[in-house]
């Protein structure tokens, strides 16, 4: 039985990638402050 006449559903990777961005993004960007902040206290 096919279902031609509906709409196909969203492409579920473009909403897993955006959901990785979601959570990524911000992730990566602490991070990257960890570092830089961590760097700073054992230099000195």
């Amino acid at each position: 039985m096919s279902h031609d006449s509906s709409p196909s559903p969203p492409d579920r990777r473009v909403l897993i990638v955006l959901a990785w961005l979601w959570v990524g993004a911000p992730l990566c960007y602490g991070l990257y402050e960890l570092v830089q902040k961590a760097a700073q206290l054992f230099s000195g």
